[in-house]
Protein backbone atom coordinates (compact mmCIF):
# COMPACT_ATOMS: atom_id res chain seq x y z
CA UNK A 1 0.00 0.00 0.00
CA UNK A 2 1.20 3.53 -0.83
CA UNK A 3 2.97 5.44 2.10
CA UNK A 4 1.22 8.60 1.36
CA UNK A 5 -1.92 7.20 0.52
CA UNK A 6 -1.88 5.20 4.29
CA UNK A 7 -1.33 8.69 6.14
CA UNK A 8 -3.96 10.35 4.27
CA UNK A 9 -6.51 7.60 5.11
CA UNK A 10 -4.89 6.93 8.69
CA UNK A 11 -3.42 10.40 9.99
CA UNK A 12 -2.83 12.94 7.61
CA UNK A 13 -1.22 14.30 4.21
CA UNK A 14 -0.96 17.24 2.26
CA UNK A 15 -1.71 18.17 -1.35
CA UNK A 16 -0.58 21.58 -3.69
CA UNK A 17 -3.83 22.70 -5.17
CA UNK A 18 -2.47 25.82 -6.26
CA UNK A 19 -3.56 25.62 -9.77
CA UNK A 20 -7.17 25.94 -8.33
CA UNK A 21 -9.40 29.13 -9.66
CA UNK A 22 -9.11 32.03 -6.60
CA UNK A 23 -11.41 35.06 -7.48
CA UNK A 24 -12.09 37.91 -5.14
CA UNK A 25 -15.34 39.84 -4.73
CA UNK A 26 -15.24 42.98 -3.14
CA UNK A 27 -17.84 46.35 -2.81
CA UNK A 28 -20.70 47.12 -1.07
CA UNK A 29 -22.67 45.43 -3.22
CA UNK A 30 -20.61 42.14 -2.87
CA UNK A 31 -23.44 40.11 -0.93
CA UNK A 32 -26.28 40.62 -2.69
CA UNK A 33 -24.71 39.79 -6.13
CA UNK A 34 -23.37 37.01 -5.00
CA UNK A 35 -26.31 35.66 -3.26
CA UNK A 36 -28.87 36.52 -6.14
CA UNK A 37 -26.27 34.13 -8.07
CA UNK A 38 -25.86 31.03 -6.23
CA UNK A 39 -27.66 28.15 -4.44
CA UNK A 40 -26.90 28.82 -0.97
CA UNK A 41 -27.77 31.68 1.07
CA UNK A 42 -24.63 34.21 1.03
CA UNK A 43 -26.52 37.30 2.83
CA UNK A 44 -26.58 35.11 5.69
CA UNK A 45 -22.96 34.49 5.85
CA UNK A 46 -20.68 36.27 8.54
CA UNK A 47 -16.84 36.84 8.53
CA UNK A 48 -15.20 34.08 9.50
CA UNK A 49 -17.75 31.17 7.39
CA UNK A 50 -18.58 30.12 3.95
CA UNK A 51 -20.61 27.60 2.27
CA UNK A 52 -20.22 25.76 -0.51
CA UNK A 53 -22.67 26.72 -3.83
CA UNK A 54 -23.46 26.25 -7.11
CA UNK A 55 -23.51 28.86 -10.35
CA UNK A 56 -26.48 27.87 -12.02
CA UNK A 57 -28.08 28.88 -15.69
CA UNK A 58 -31.64 30.16 -16.25
CA UNK A 59 -32.20 25.84 -17.44
CA UNK A 60 -30.70 25.26 -14.09
CA UNK A 61 -28.08 23.46 -15.19
CA UNK A 62 -24.50 23.52 -13.24
CA UNK A 63 -22.27 26.16 -14.37
CA UNK A 64 -20.04 25.90 -11.54
CA UNK A 65 -19.53 25.11 -7.75
CA UNK A 66 -17.67 26.91 -5.40
CA UNK A 67 -16.32 26.85 -1.75
CA UNK A 68 -17.39 29.90 -0.50
CA UNK A 69 -14.94 32.19 2.27
CA UNK A 70 -16.47 35.11 3.70
CA UNK A 71 -13.96 37.66 4.97
CA UNK A 72 -14.37 41.38 6.86
CA UNK A 73 -14.25 43.12 3.57
CA UNK A 74 -14.42 40.23 0.55
CA UNK A 75 -15.86 37.00 -0.66
CA UNK A 76 -13.04 34.50 -2.20
CA UNK A 77 -14.20 31.96 -3.85
CA UNK A 78 -11.72 28.57 -4.67
CA UNK A 79 -12.99 26.89 -7.75
CA UNK A 80 -11.75 24.11 -9.64
CA UNK A 81 -8.66 25.28 -12.10
CA UNK A 82 -10.89 24.91 -15.35
CA UNK A 83 -14.10 27.13 -13.94
CA UNK A 84 -12.04 30.56 -12.82
CA UNK A 85 -12.43 32.26 -16.29
CA UNK A 86 -15.41 30.94 -16.59
CA UNK A 87 -16.63 31.81 -13.61
CA UNK A 88 -15.48 35.47 -13.83
CA UNK A 89 -16.91 35.72 -17.04
CA UNK A 90 -20.05 35.02 -15.86
CA UNK A 91 -20.07 37.49 -12.78
CA UNK A 92 -18.76 39.82 -14.58
CA UNK A 93 -22.03 40.01 -16.87
CA UNK A 94 -24.30 40.55 -14.31
CA UNK A 95 -22.40 43.73 -12.46
CA UNK A 96 -24.24 46.93 -13.79
CA UNK A 97 -23.96 49.38 -11.56
CA UNK A 98 -23.45 47.71 -8.39
CA UNK A 99 -20.27 48.24 -6.53
CA UNK A 100 -18.58 45.21 -6.81
CA UNK A 101 -15.22 44.11 -8.14
CA UNK A 102 -13.74 41.03 -9.41
CA UNK A 103 -10.63 40.02 -9.45
CA UNK A 104 -8.72 36.65 -10.12
CA UNK A 105 -6.36 36.04 -7.87
CA UNK A 106 -4.97 32.61 -9.25
CA UNK A 107 -1.67 33.74 -10.15
CA UNK A 108 -1.21 35.59 -6.89
CA UNK A 109 -2.40 32.84 -4.24
CA UNK A 110 -1.14 29.65 -3.87
CA UNK A 111 -3.16 26.80 -1.81
CA UNK A 112 -2.21 23.76 -0.06
CA UNK A 113 -4.76 20.89 1.08
CA UNK A 114 -4.09 19.28 4.50
CA UNK A 115 -6.45 16.35 5.21
CA UNK A 116 -7.27 13.17 6.72
CA UNK A 117 -8.27 11.96 10.30
CA UNK A 118 -5.55 13.86 12.29
CA UNK A 119 -5.55 16.96 10.34
CA UNK A 120 -6.51 19.02 13.46
CA UNK A 121 -3.54 17.35 15.49
CA UNK A 122 -1.22 18.54 12.22
CA UNK A 123 -2.40 22.05 11.93
CA UNK A 124 -1.56 22.99 15.51
CA UNK A 125 1.55 21.40 15.66
CA UNK A 126 1.73 23.99 12.66
CA UNK A 127 0.41 26.44 15.06
CA UNK A 128 -1.98 27.48 12.54
CA UNK A 129 -5.60 28.85 14.11
CA UNK A 130 -8.08 25.54 13.55
CA UNK A 131 -12.06 25.90 12.92
CA UNK A 132 -14.66 24.04 14.22
CA UNK A 133 -17.29 24.86 11.70
CA UNK A 134 -16.97 23.83 7.49
CA UNK A 135 -15.80 26.29 6.15
CA UNK A 136 -14.78 28.41 8.83
CA UNK A 137 -11.99 30.67 8.02
CA UNK A 138 -9.57 32.84 10.09
CA UNK A 139 -6.20 34.50 9.04
CA UNK A 140 -3.05 33.47 9.91
CA UNK A 141 -0.39 36.18 9.54
CA UNK A 142 0.11 36.46 5.70
CA UNK A 143 -2.31 33.36 4.77
CA UNK A 144 -6.10 32.02 5.43
CA UNK A 145 -6.70 28.71 6.62
CA UNK A 146 -10.09 27.48 6.23
CA UNK A 147 -12.07 24.37 7.02
CA UNK A 148 -12.53 22.67 3.43
CA UNK A 149 -11.65 19.42 2.13
CA UNK A 150 -11.32 17.47 -1.10
CA UNK A 151 -11.66 13.83 -0.16
CA UNK A 152 -14.56 14.13 2.50
CA UNK A 153 -12.34 13.54 5.37
CA UNK A 154 -11.75 16.22 7.89
CA UNK A 155 -9.18 19.17 6.32
CA UNK A 156 -8.25 22.20 5.54
CA UNK A 157 -7.43 24.63 2.80
CA UNK A 158 -4.86 27.01 3.62
CA UNK A 159 -4.37 30.07 1.17
CA UNK A 160 -0.49 31.32 1.34
CA UNK A 161 0.93 34.51 -1.26
CA UNK A 162 2.26 32.30 -4.03
CA UNK A 163 6.10 33.16 -3.05
CA UNK A 164 5.25 31.31 0.46
CA UNK A 165 4.49 27.99 -1.00
CA UNK A 166 7.01 26.80 -0.71
CA UNK A 167 8.15 27.74 2.45
CA UNK A 168 4.72 26.53 4.08
CA UNK A 169 5.78 23.09 2.49
CA UNK A 170 9.13 22.80 4.52
CA UNK A 171 6.86 23.43 7.67
CA UNK A 172 4.62 20.49 6.98
CA UNK A 173 7.61 18.34 6.22
CA UNK A 174 9.03 19.81 9.90
CA UNK A 175 6.08 18.21 11.90
CA UNK A 176 6.08 14.97 10.07
CA UNK A 177 2.96 15.24 7.76
CA UNK A 178 3.76 13.96 3.87
CA UNK A 179 3.04 15.20 0.86
CA UNK A 180 0.83 12.77 -1.27
CA UNK A 181 -0.28 13.43 -5.48
CA UNK A 182 -3.62 13.90 -6.99
CA UNK A 183 -3.91 10.22 -7.34
CA UNK A 184 -4.13 9.24 -3.90
CA UNK A 185 -6.27 12.34 -2.85
CA UNK A 186 -8.76 11.12 -5.90
CA UNK A 187 -8.52 7.38 -4.80
CA UNK A 188 -9.28 8.69 -1.13
CA UNK A 189 -12.53 10.82 -2.40
CA UNK A 190 -14.12 7.97 -3.93
CA UNK A 191 -13.96 5.74 -1.15
CA UNK A 192 -15.98 8.56 0.74
CA UNK A 193 -18.07 9.26 -2.23
CA UNK A 194 -17.50 12.67 -2.87
CA UNK A 195 -18.02 14.12 -6.17
CA UNK A 196 -15.67 16.82 -8.08
CA UNK A 197 -17.12 19.10 -10.89
CA UNK A 198 -15.86 18.38 -14.50
CA UNK A 199 -15.98 14.93 -13.58
CA UNK A 200 -19.17 14.04 -11.42
CA UNK A 201 -20.84 17.31 -11.80
CA UNK A 202 -21.24 19.29 -15.11
CA UNK A 203 -23.46 21.12 -17.01
CA UNK A 204 -25.65 18.11 -18.01
CA UNK A 205 -26.62 18.06 -14.08
CA UNK A 206 -29.30 19.76 -12.02
CA UNK A 207 -28.94 20.41 -8.85
CA UNK A 208 -30.60 18.06 -7.06
CA UNK A 209 -29.13 15.06 -9.54
CA UNK A 210 -26.08 15.97 -7.63
CA UNK A 211 -27.65 14.40 -4.24
CA UNK A 212 -25.24 17.44 -2.82
CA UNK A 213 -27.89 18.79 -0.56
CA UNK A 214 -25.46 21.10 1.67
CA UNK A 215 -24.98 23.19 -2.03
CA UNK A 216 -28.55 24.51 -1.90
CA UNK A 217 -31.21 26.18 0.83
CA UNK A 218 -34.80 26.03 -0.36
CA UNK A 219 -35.83 28.74 1.33
CA UNK A 220 -33.53 31.71 0.52
CA UNK A 221 -35.00 34.57 -2.13
CA UNK A 222 -34.74 34.57 -5.92
CA UNK A 223 -31.29 33.73 -7.48
CA UNK A 224 -30.68 32.75 -11.22
CA UNK A 225 -31.97 29.14 -11.69
CA UNK A 226 -34.29 29.12 -8.47
CA UNK A 227 -37.66 28.53 -10.89
CA UNK A 228 -35.96 24.97 -11.78
CA UNK A 229 -34.83 23.84 -8.20
CA UNK A 230 -38.13 24.70 -6.89
CA UNK A 231 -39.77 23.17 -9.80
CA UNK A 232 -37.93 19.55 -9.12
CA UNK A 233 -38.49 19.98 -5.16
CA UNK A 234 -41.80 20.49 -5.36
CA UNK A 235 -42.85 18.05 -8.50
CA UNK A 236 -39.95 15.55 -7.39
CA UNK A 237 -38.47 15.63 -11.63
CA UNK A 238 -35.00 14.10 -11.28
CA UNK A 239 -35.04 10.59 -12.83
CA UNK A 240 -31.19 10.17 -11.60
CA UNK A 241 -29.40 10.74 -8.68
CA UNK A 242 -25.34 10.86 -8.17
CA UNK A 243 -24.40 7.73 -5.99
CA UNK A 244 -21.66 5.73 -4.92
CA UNK A 245 -20.78 2.47 -6.21
CA UNK A 246 -18.57 -0.79 -4.70
CA UNK A 247 -17.70 -2.83 -7.80
CA UNK A 248 -17.02 -6.40 -7.06
CA UNK A 249 -14.22 -5.99 -9.72
CA UNK A 250 -10.49 -4.59 -9.90
CA UNK A 251 -10.80 -3.54 -13.58
CA UNK A 252 -11.78 0.06 -13.91
CA UNK A 253 -15.00 0.95 -15.85
CA UNK A 254 -14.65 3.79 -18.48
CA UNK A 255 -16.59 6.94 -18.00
CA UNK A 256 -19.33 6.68 -19.34
CA UNK A 257 -20.20 2.99 -18.68
CA UNK A 258 -23.82 1.87 -18.12
CA UNK A 259 -24.82 -1.13 -15.53
CA UNK A 260 -27.88 -2.91 -16.01
CA UNK A 261 -31.29 -4.32 -13.99
CA UNK A 262 -32.80 -6.79 -16.07
CA UNK A 263 -30.99 -5.85 -19.26
CA UNK A 264 -31.98 -2.64 -18.93
CA UNK A 265 -29.18 0.53 -18.51
CA UNK A 266 -30.07 1.60 -15.22
CA UNK A 267 -26.54 3.57 -14.23
CA UNK A 268 -23.80 5.75 -15.70
CA UNK A 269 -20.49 5.64 -14.55
CA UNK A 270 -18.41 8.99 -14.02
CA UNK A 271 -15.45 8.18 -12.53
CA UNK A 272 -13.76 5.53 -11.01
CA UNK A 273 -10.58 4.20 -9.34
CA UNK A 274 -9.32 1.35 -7.31
CA UNK A 275 -9.26 1.09 -3.18
CA UNK A 276 -6.45 -0.69 -2.20
CA UNK A 277 -8.28 -0.67 1.17
CA UNK A 278 -11.49 -2.34 -0.24
CA UNK A 279 -9.83 -4.40 -2.56
CA UNK A 280 -11.86 -3.18 -5.72
CA UNK A 281 -13.20 -0.53 -7.62
CA UNK A 282 -15.28 2.28 -6.38
CA UNK A 283 -16.88 4.49 -8.27
CA UNK A 284 -19.97 7.55 -9.07
CA UNK A 285 -22.23 7.07 -11.11
CA UNK A 286 -25.94 8.65 -11.88
CA UNK A 287 -28.25 6.04 -11.19
CA UNK A 288 -32.06 6.02 -11.76
CA UNK A 289 -33.70 7.19 -8.76
CA UNK A 290 -35.95 4.09 -8.29
CA UNK A 291 -32.53 1.79 -8.15
CA UNK A 292 -30.68 4.31 -6.27
CA UNK A 293 -31.16 2.33 -2.72
CA UNK A 294 -27.61 1.60 -0.96
CA UNK A 295 -27.77 -2.21 -1.09
CA UNK A 296 -29.34 -2.32 -4.76
CA UNK A 297 -26.54 -4.53 -6.99
CA UNK A 298 -26.01 -3.67 -10.88
CA UNK A 299 -24.94 -5.80 -14.03
CA UNK A 300 -22.69 -5.27 -16.33
CA UNK A 301 -21.67 -9.23 -17.98
CA UNK A 302 -20.21 -10.75 -15.09
CA UNK A 303 -19.40 -7.74 -13.29
CA UNK A 304 -21.46 -6.18 -10.13
CA UNK A 305 -21.74 -3.05 -8.57
CA UNK A 306 -23.29 -2.41 -5.43
CA UNK A 307 -25.36 0.64 -4.26
CA UNK A 308 -23.38 1.99 -1.62
CA UNK A 309 -24.44 4.83 0.66
CA UNK A 310 -24.11 8.17 -0.30
CA UNK A 311 -21.12 10.28 1.22
CA UNK A 312 -21.20 8.71 4.29
CA UNK A 313 -18.25 10.11 6.06
CA UNK A 314 -18.08 13.58 4.44
CA UNK A 315 -17.86 16.43 6.69
CA UNK A 316 -19.48 18.99 4.15
CA UNK A 317 -22.59 18.53 5.39
CA UNK A 318 -22.00 20.22 8.92
CA UNK A 319 -24.13 23.08 8.78
CA UNK A 320 -21.79 26.70 8.44
CA UNK A 321 -22.21 29.16 11.15
CA UNK A 322 -24.25 31.67 10.12
CA UNK A 323 -26.23 29.67 7.72
CA UNK A 324 -29.84 28.86 8.49
CA UNK A 325 -30.27 25.56 6.43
Amino acid sequence: MNESYQALRMEAAWLDVSGRGKIRIAGDDRGRLLHAMTTNHIQRLIPGTGCYTYFLNAAGRILADANVFTRPNHFLLDVEPELAGKLYAHLDKFIIADDVTLENVSAQLGSIALEGPNAVKAMRALGAPVRDAAFGNEQWGSRLVARANITGLDGFRIFVPAEESSELAAQLGNVGVPAADEDVFRTVRLETGKPIYGEDITERFLAQETNQVHALHLQKGCYLGQEIVERVRSRGLIRRVLMPLHMGSKELPAPGTKFQIDGKSVAQIMSAAYSPAFGQVVALAYVHIEHATPGTVLQLGTTTATVAQPFAISVDSLAPVGVVQ
